[in-house]
Formats: C-alpha cells, sequence, structure tokens
C-alpha cells in the first residue's frame, strides 16, 4: 500500500463483487474486504493474481467463514 492510495494485492483468486465504497476478493488466505472512497480497480492479472486498486482505503479485513457467508449471500443477492 502507498499512501493509502494505491493498493496492490497478490494471492487473489476472485474478485466477487466491487464498488466505489468496496470489494470483496477471494484471496489465498480467505475473503479480504476492502473498504474506503473513490476505489477503482487499476488492474486485474488473474492468472498472476494480482489486483491493484486506486483510492482512498479506510479498512483491510479479512472475514472469517461464518462472515463469508453472510457476505457471499448478501453480494449475491444484490448482484442479481
Amino acid at each position: 500500500m502507498n499512501n493509502r492510495r494505491n493498493l496492490e494485492i497478490t494471492g487473489v483468486k476472485e474478485v466477487d463483487s466491487f464498488d466505489a465504497e468496496e470489494f470483496l476478493l477471494q484471496t489465498n488466505m480467505g475473503y479480504l474486504v476492502v473498504r474506503g472512497q473513490n476505489l477503482q480497480m487499476k488492474n486485474l492479472d488473474v492468472e498472476q493474481g494480482i489486483v491493484s486498486i486506486k483510492g482512498k482505503v479506510y479498512e483491510l479485513s479479512y472475514l472469517d467463514e461464518q462472515q463469508q457467508e453472510k457476505a457471499k449471500g448478501f453480494f449475491s443477492k444484490m448482484f442479481k
């Protein structure tokens, strides 16, 4: 992360959802939520599992197994 404005994440398996305030990423270490303001996907390299995000980052958090199911259910309902 550089100045809370540019973030490069490795080990990404899948981008489940994203908008200007939140990204939900499935990584090798579990689900990762990135929250912030004016977030945009700058780069996505599926083969290498790298995602670059720009915008103001407020929070990075991993979800445990119970939270993962809630997040997946919430986002699947939102983006049908």
